[in-house]
């Protein structure tokens, strides 16, 4: 039997952990309905209880309290809601329990922004993580030790897991009943909570805004005239003689500031440009090309697959049939 622990923390997102606890739950009926025996003892486990969530809406009655647990093998971190900065200081408490945890032989998991709880124990240094995207730059200026990468769905390494934002930690949940339980037990549970099976990118989903909390004006200068003339085939030289600067001391600021080197930032504005356009559905691919300043349809398509995880034509039929 395997004692699965998941987190209460104090402004915990409920759905993921119920969704989560549901997931587990169901591979046992799985396994049951084969004449075998339940492989997952699933224990909501908090730092006290009731534990609050979504403003006072909802308590969570805890199964055990951290210090009554005296050994899981797997720990879920659910995501938690509101200031992320406050999330962790709230839950701070998890974080040498945690740690005592896997040092013992326990596997640790984290659901899209409950990775700022596990980065905060120290176990994700200088390993893969993912997050949501829209947290991934809050998450490299917190956690600099930490290899954040934006397009995976997981990432295994050490025991340590990482899911997705969003909905896409579901993914990680079914990786781990197939770890488990078996090949078999996780496509089952993919079917009944209809995730989809073997997905391994998120790109497709991330919407790039550029980063610009940061107090560097001039990369800041740069950034606006980057997006503001997507349409142009924008030099870095062009941008410099804007922006008055030499250039290895300007690249070498851009990167630190914005995690892109500036040919990466140009190439990330014009996909999502294009992104915009092919969502709307009125334009074919080669217009969308043109429209945001390439020329060769080769480098276009290589690029947009780059950031998006998919061609052109097929995130048009994806988003646009959707949507008509």
């Amino acid at each position: 039997m395997k004692h699965i622990a998941i987190l209460a923390l104090k402004q915990v997102n409920i759905g993921s952990l119920e969704n989560a606890r549901q997931a587990f739950l169901e591979a046992n009926e799985c396994l049951k309905s084969r004449g075998e025996p339940s492989l997952f003892k699933v224990e909501v486990v908090g730092n006290d209880s009731p534990v609050q969530t979504c403003g006072g809406l909802y308590n969570i009655d805890v199964d055990r309290l951290i210090d009554e647990t005296v050994k899981a093998d797997l720990i879920i971190i659910p995501p938690i809601r509101g200031d992320l900065t406050d999330g962790v200081q709230q839950n701070i408490a998890f974080v040498p329990w945690i740690r005592n945890q896997y040092n013992a032989g326990a596997q640790v998991a984290s659901l899209c922004l409950g990775a700022f709880i596990l980065a905060a124990t120290g176990l994700l240094d200088n390993k893969l993580c993912v997050t949501h995207w829209k947290a991934s730059e809050e998450f490299r200026k917190l956690y600099t030790k930490v290899k954040l990468v934006d397009d995976r769905v997981l990432t295994d390494e050490a025991g340590i897991y990482t899911g997705g934002g969003a909905f896409s930690s579901a993914n990680l949940v079914v990786y781990l009943i197939e770890k488990y339980a078996g090949r078999d037990v996780a496509i089952y549970c993919s079917k009944v909570f209809q995730v989809d099976w073997g997905r391994r990118s998120q790109s497709p989903f991330v919407i790039f805004t550029g980063q610009k909390s940061h107090a560097d004006e001039e990369v800041k200068q740069a950034q606006v005239l980057i997006e503001k003339r997507y349409r142009d085939r924008l030099s870095v030289n062009e941008i410099i003689e804007n922006i008055g600067i030499g250039r290895r001391t300007f690249e070498r600021r851009f990167k630190k500031e914005t995690g892109n080197t500036v040919m990466e930032y140009i190439q990330r504005v014009k996909v999502e440009a294009a992104k915009r356009e092919l969502e709307k559905g009125y334009k074919t691919v080669n217009e969308v090309m043109f429209e945001v300043g390439y020329l060769d349809n080769k480098a276009f398509r290589s690029v947009f697959r780059k950031y998006s995880g998919m061609s052109p034509s097929d995130y048009r039929m994806k988003y646009f049939n959707e949507a008509v």
